[in-house]
């Protein structure tokens, strides 16, 4: 019998201690720490038969060609996971209760099931029951469907052995667990061991299996952050109470681009694809109104038009608020340094709140002009036309500097009609189309210059 070993461990970001600490060094968190114990078997441990092990093998003798990816039938999905997916891939979806992770992945098991591959779904939170009726109201009811509500892992796995599933959907690792530990569902000890189990199997039959993962507040998977590094992609599943849109978004891919997102639309019926974005982040007909910008920005492969909105108000306390909603916050405050330096705008007495449509979060610098213009828009009571898009990354000194995919950025925006882009001099792509006016500025200035003279 092994010796107990008492671990604290973090209940927000997975992080363990040997001793309890008031403060997590990770994510900050206060009073997250909770007492796990590693106990020892105290029988012989049953041997689990199934060994993705290989003996040393010449890496130039090892067939890559045969290893093929298949596809849901959902490109939106197919996108996020690099084109597919791949067999004996292990795939954890987290995301906020009630944002549609059961959804996609039932969804996901109907598309396969019509092209008559087996799937396998258990089911740990939920009866046999709900699942069914939420089948029943995404039109995603198929016999290639197994249900299974199951609690423990080494069943699941033998159901998997019996019915050799095309994929197998887990849901959810927090309520799993393994009899051969003393560890409770939910616990370090048991999301370790439940996990290492689903991983083995699938790398020894080469069966894909999607692991549903909880999230803590500060939105990452629950559970020991080992959890992440064990599985081959981490998928989050993002949305807004206030919208119906709903976006998967990559945080780990060993078989593909974490760039790439998947958007989709919250129905009735289910989660529905949304094959041109940019329809979905721009306000459809009324006058321009200052404040109001329009940028093209990029997702993985994928250029899309946001209009990002700011307001400057007087501020009626103290200290100015700064709300952002959308871009990253240092980035939108190094921007409020550059107009009040550069451009020589007093901010200090100035509530700024700044947003973008859709709810989408976009990290992308060449968003960066459009943010300052939007402010500078809203502070002078100056209104942008909805034929104008600015692209391009702004430096400490002001000045504009190219960024990636800007021919492709200028494209989409010339495809809804836009006639004047605002750009950086000084760019990699060669960029001559006669169907739209380019201008290209050095920095915020001349920018400016230009837009008064509009």
């Amino acid at each position: 019998m092994g010796k107990n070993k008492p671990i604290f461990v973090c209940r927000e970001c997975g992080y363990e201690s040997n001793k309890w600490l008031g403060k997590c060094p990770s994510c900050g968190a206060w009073n997250s720490f909770v007492e796990y114990t590693e106990r020892g078997n105290k029988g012989k441990r049953e041997e689990f038969k199934f060994d993705a092990s290989a003996p040393p093998t010449p890496l130039n003798r090892i067939d890559f060609k045969n290893v093929k990816r298949f596809k849901t039938g959902i490109g939106e999905f197919d996108r996020v996971l690099g084109g597919g997916i791949v067999p004996g891939a292990v795939i954890l979806i987290g995301g906020e209760p009630g944002i549609g992770k059961s959804t996609i992945l039932i969804q996901v098991a109907n598309k396969l099931a019509r092209k008559g591959i087996n799937v396998l779904y258990s089911t740990s939170e939920e009866s046999l029951q709900q699942v069914s009726l939420r089948a029943n109201r995404t039109d995603s009811v198929s016999e290639n469907i197994l249900l299974s509500s199951e609690y423990s892992v080494n069943k699941i796995i033998q159901y998997a052995e019996k019915f050799k599933p095309g994929i197998l959907i887990v849901d959810s690792i927090q309520t799993i667990y393994d009899e051969e530990t003393d560890a409770q569902q939910g616990s370090v000890n048991s999301i370790k061991a439940c996990t290492s189990k689903l991983i083995r199997f699938a790398k020894a039959t080469n069966i894909p299996v999607f692991v549903v993962g909880h999230v803590t507040k500060g939105g990452i998977v629950a559970g020991p952050k080992i959890l992440e590094h064990m599985v081959d992609a981490v998928i989050y599943l993002e949305g807004d109470s206030n919208h119906g849109y709903r976006v998967l978004r990559n945080a780990k891919n060993r078989y593909g681009s974490t760039d790439e997102i998947g958007l989709f639309e919250m129905h009735e019926s289910g989660l529905i694809e949304v094959n041109d974005p940019s329809e979905i982040f721009l306000t459809k007909g009324g006058e321009s109104i200052s404040g109001t910008v329009l940028t093209a920005t990029i997702e993985g492969s994928r250029p899309m038009l946001v209009e990002i909105q700011a307001i400057a108000a007087e501020t009626k306390y103290g200290v100015p608020q700064r709300s952002v909603n959308g871009p990253d916050y240092k980035r939108v405050s190094t921007l409020i340094a550059v107009l009040e330096k550069r451009l020589h705008l007093f901010l200090g007495n100035q509530d700024i709140f700044l947003n973008v449509v859709g709810g989408l979060k976009i990290k992308d610098p060449g968003i960066d002009l459009a943010v300052l213009v939007a402010i500078y828009s809203s502070y002078s009571n100056k209104a942008i036309g909805k034929n104008m898009v600015f692209i391009g990354e702004v430096g400490l000194g002001g000045e504009l500097r190219s960024i990636e995919g800007m021919k492709r950025r200028v494209e989409e925006a010339v495809r809804f009609g836009i006639k004047n882009i605002v750009i950086p001099r000084y760019i990699k792509e060669k960029i001559d189309d006669g169907r739209v006016n380019i201008i290209k500025c050095n920095n915020v200035n001349n920018v400016m210059e230009y837009l008064r003279n509009v």
